[in-house]
């Protein structure tokens, strides 16, 4: 067989052999960088040049091991990926591989489709570039101390800007996620949930939104339970009746991006709140491992409390304590005990202070905003914005803020105590040991002795309630419990006897109800307050999406084809059908293919999303002439290629993956430039198919117009590879190819010639 003179197009500049197989594959918009996603729960980066490796994120446990769907956001920056096995959504930052945000879903997800609004307005314009307001009035958050130990850390001590980089431009771009039992959500930015759409049955294949948000189209399978095939069906929704999307663009925009803002520092607040706990639990281990062998060694009948009580009031301690205290304790170790507790009481009281308030503050002032778009009524009410929810959701932040206070009060007045108790048994391990003791630490006041007192009266008393926690042989509760994420009420709550503003509340019968004064919860823990403002949140916040997602009606329903069984191994994201949206025109294509006497075709779907246009839909079956000089068989049938995947490259050219289908040694794999204006040369002999939305198109496949193309140098033959699958992305002008077994993968370049280029564009000018 001689292959053509000419020079191969498109040029390979990478081949490898991958130790797991590929499941998924995407490029990244913006740079020459592919993602890639593995049976093993992998996430790989590539860079085009030698397919070299980025970087890679292993499955974790928490995030989840089955990847489903990758998508892209519009700038490049962040990479999104939905797991089966946890249900959540991650996004990942592009420069390493980092979790900065993620979220569950109900049902696992089965396709992703990130798309950007390019639709301009005067409004819109001002908006983008107006400076946030937030950073000028709000201080800026204080960064969290750095640790290991989770893996969503964005806010720690350089990366602050990471949350910006989540936040990303200004401008509306929207993850839309299909599921499984025709689950669609759309989110705005890739965090916050706009839309929760129904009415489309089955398992989703393909998603596509157009950019100016009028139109979805959804490609599902549906199977029937006494079907052993599934049959694929193309859903459109058309907005245009509501148009609530596309009409109220710049306040769907302003809204989602303040519900952005709010979803950063609820997870800022979770995570100061975990900080918090791990300095308790260092307080708790810390106390434990030194008093705990103590107790357990203790012969006497005496309690602890007891034999420092003794220590206190007579300045003697019994035999048994004075060898605790010199042998095990010691002075040094003392002194170490006191300065690494009192270490981690102020890393606590920092985190109240700097965190939690600053977050909170800062979630009031967007909540508020909030409030007053939600009183707008002409202009947000229609989009589900609801004041009363709102209001209910500041109130809710308005008790954490004041249960926040009061664990700042608990810490205060433990840490006072808790000084003097160690000031007062240093001086009095000093005696022990007959040390010289300095005049300025022999001092002790009265109040100095209530302090001490004080401390074992509440840290000792011994609760064999508590022996199976943390901190058992004495009691260390009244800062823990509020860290407590449990719905138990606090074993001690703050005594409020004798405080003249709660006496001067409980005799006021107008202020008890007075909806100025947030809601104060005595008997709950700070994490039980912290849950619940969440849940009210999320309910306040949840509203929108319904309203917006019941404007989206059916356009129109249109069963393709029947799959078959044996289809059913291959990865989700290989198998076509395949959706495009030209931005320009609007016109929504799907690609797939029906096979027909042993030749697998493809088609090629047109949908204008105008629905305005009394013929809007238009079906085209393309096959291809013989592309290989085959001298042997040159009069033989022409139409001797089956397709095996295809993709737009971009809105003018489809990329195939064709194979030979004569049976004969050497078999070759093609992988060839299809430009629509070899297709579409007539404009409207895709609209002569009559439609019939009873019958599938597979049942009907000989009636569809079919166009023949020869292809004259935009191919190249596959050499030594099966090649199966496609994925390409006509912006940075570059093509991956997979070979069937799933391991072996070669990138191109694919910018060919200029001067077929030229042409092809007078062409569809022609047109």
């Amino acid at each position: 067989r001689e292959s053509p003179a000419a020079m191969p197009a498109f040029r390979q500049v990478g081949e490898k052999q991958l130790p797991q197989e590929v499941v998924f594959m995407c490029w990244s918009p913006k740079r020459d960088l592919i993602a890639l996603a593995n049976r093993a729960g992998e996430v790989l980066l590539h860079r085009l040049a030698n397919f070299q490796r980025v970087w890679s994120l292993p499955p974790n446990e928490n995030t989840g091991k089955e990847v489903t769907a990758l998508a892209w956001r519009p700038d490049g920056k962040i990479l999104a990926f939905g797991l089966a096995d946890t249900k959540r959504i991650i996004l990942c930052d592009v420069e390493k591989p980092e979790s900065l945000h993620s979220f569950s879903v109900d049902l696992s997800i089965t396709y992703m489709h990130w798309m950007e609004v390019t639709e301009e307005s005067s409004v819109l314009t001002s908006f983008y570039n107006a400076e946030d307001e937030s950073n000028l009035l709000l201080p800026k958050l204080p960064a969290l101390p750095k640790n290991p130990n989770y893996m969503v850390c964005i806010f720690s001590e350089e990366k602050s800007d990471e949350i910006m980089k989540l936040l990303g431009d200004v401008r509306l771009n929207a993850l839309v996620l299909g599921g499984s039992s025709g689950f669609i959500e759309i989110y705005a930015y890739g965090m916050f949930k706009i839309a929760t759409v129904n009415g489309v049955a089955g398992s989703c294949r393909g998603l596509c939104l157009s950019s100016d948000l009028k139109s979805l189209s959804v490609i599902t399978e549906i199977r029937n339970s006494s079907d052993s095939e599934a049959e694929i069906t193309y859903f459109q929704a058309s907005k245009l009746d509501t148009s609530l999307l596309s009409s109220y663009l710049p306040e769907v925009t302003r809204m989602a991006r303040k519900f952005t803002h709010i979803s950063t520092l609820l997870q800022y607040i979770k995570l100061s709140l975990t900080c918090m706990c791990e300095a308790w639990e260092e307080i708790l281990m810390q106390m434990d491992s030194r008093l705990t062998k103590f107790v357990q060694e203790k012969n006497t009948t005496t309690s602890v409390q007891d034999e420092f009580m003794q220590l206190l009031l007579w300045g003697k301690a019994s035999l048994e304590l004075q060898a605790l205290l010199m042998n095990q304790l010691t002075v040094k170790g003392l002194k170490k005990l006191g300065q690494s507790i009192e270490s981690s009481y102020s890393s606590i009281q920092k985190l109240v202070i700097s965190h939690l308030q600053s977050g909170s503050e800062a979630l009031l002032y967007h909540l508020s905003e909030l409030k007053g778009m939600a009183l707008w009524k002409q202009k947000y009410e229609s989009l589900g914005l609801d004041a009363s929810g709102i209001e209910e959701a500041i109130t809710a932040v308005g008790s954490f803020i004041l249960k926040a206070n009061e664990l700042l009060q608990v810490i205060d007045s433990s840490m006072k105590n808790f000084k003097a108790f160690f000031r007062w048994l240093y001086v009095a391990m000093l005696r022990m040991s007959e040390d010289h003791v300095l005049p300025e630490l022999n001092k002790m006041t009265q109040k100095d002795i209530t302090f001490v007192a004080d401390f074992l009266t509440e840290h000792f008393n011994e609760a064999p309630e508590l022996y199976n926690r943390k901190g058992k042989y004495f009691n260390v509760e009244r800062v823990g419990q509020y860290l407590k994420d449990e719905d138990d009420d606090l074993v001690s709550p703050p005594n409020t006897e004798g405080n003249q503003w709660f006496n001067f509340l409980k005799n006021s019968t107008h202020l008890k109800e007075s909806p100025l004064l947030f809601p104060y919860y005595p008997e709950k823990s700070l994490h039980f307050v912290k849950r619940q403002m969440e849940g009210i949140i999320d309910q306040c916040l949840q509203k929108p999406a319904d309203v917006i997602g019941r404007s989206v009606h059916q356009a129109v329903c249109l069963p393709l084809y029947k799959i078959s069984q044996s289809e059913d191994s291959t990865p989700q994201l290989f198998k076509l059908p395949f959706l495009w949206n030209d931005k320009t025109s609007n016109i929504h294509y799907v690609l797939f293919t029906i096979l027909e006497n042993s030749i697998s075709k493809i088609h090629i779907l047109r949908r204008h999303t105008d629905t305005s246009r009394s013929v809007s839909n238009g079906i085209l079956a393309v096959e291809f002439g013989n592309i290989l000089n085959n001298s042997i068989n040159e009069s033989s049938d022409s139409r001797c290629y089956s397709c095996l995947d295809a993709h737009f490259y971009d809105d003018e050219t489809v990329t195939v993956v064709l194979k030979e289908n004569v049976e004969q040694e050497g078999k070759e794999r093609v992988l060839a430039q299809l430009p629509l204006s070899s297709v579409y040369t007539d404009e409207d002999q895709d609209r002569k198919f009559i439609w019939d939305s009873t019958e599938r198109l597979d049942e009907r496949s000989g009636e569809i117009p079919t166009c023949t193309v020869v292809l004259e140098n935009q191919w190249r033959v596959l050499e030594n590879m099966k090649a199966q699958y496609v994925s390409v992305n006509g912006i940075r002008k570059v093509s991956c190819v997979l070979s069937s077994n799933l391991r072996h993968v070669r990138v191109f370049e694919m910018d060919v010639e200029d001067d077929g280029e030229v042409e092809e564009e007078e062409e569809e000018e022609t047109t």
